[in-house]
């Protein structure tokens, strides 16, 4: 078994989106994930994954026939700047305006914008202000 390498937050493992248009949706997410400097992971002909979030069609074995219903997802930015960034390419590769970049009232330093993907899925880019990480992420060796 050749060696993987994951890179992991603590509390999700993974998501999985069931969409109409496989297509248009990896479109999408390529485009907001180059952005975001998050490399695609894998694809085939009935899905595409990234980090903790796998999209498949609904005729793929893992979504059993069935769409999964509107989810908000948030996707960490590293700065204002690049969810400035994120918003742009979302709303050029298929995503609706749902909220333009901005501050929002949550906690002081919260920048962030709302588009909706190609199949209403509110999904979000969020930069908290300024601060110091241990890690850049979790790296999961196995």
């Amino acid at each position: 078994m050749e060696t993987q390498e994951l890179h992991r937050g603590r509390l999700i493992d993974h998501i999985q989106l069931v969409v109409r248009d496989l297509s248009a949706s990896r479109a999408f997410y390529e485009a907001a994930f180059e952005v975001l400097k998050i490399p695609m992971g894998g694809t085939g002909k009935d899905y595409f994954w990234a980090d903790e979030l796998f999209i498949s069609s609904a005729d793929s074995e893992a979504a059993q026939g069935q769409l999964t219903g509107r989810h908000h997802l948030a996707f960490q930015a590293q700065d204002r700047a690049m969810v400035d960034a994120f918003y742009k390419a979302a709303l050029a590769h298929g995503g609706k305006d749902n909220g333009a970049p901005g501050e929002r009232p949550y906690h002081p330093g919260y920048y962030a914008c709302f588009v909706l993907d190609p199949d209403g899925n509110n999904i979000e880019a969020v930069f908290h202000g300024e601060a110091q990480r241990s890690a850049a992420s979790v790296k999961v060796t196995f």
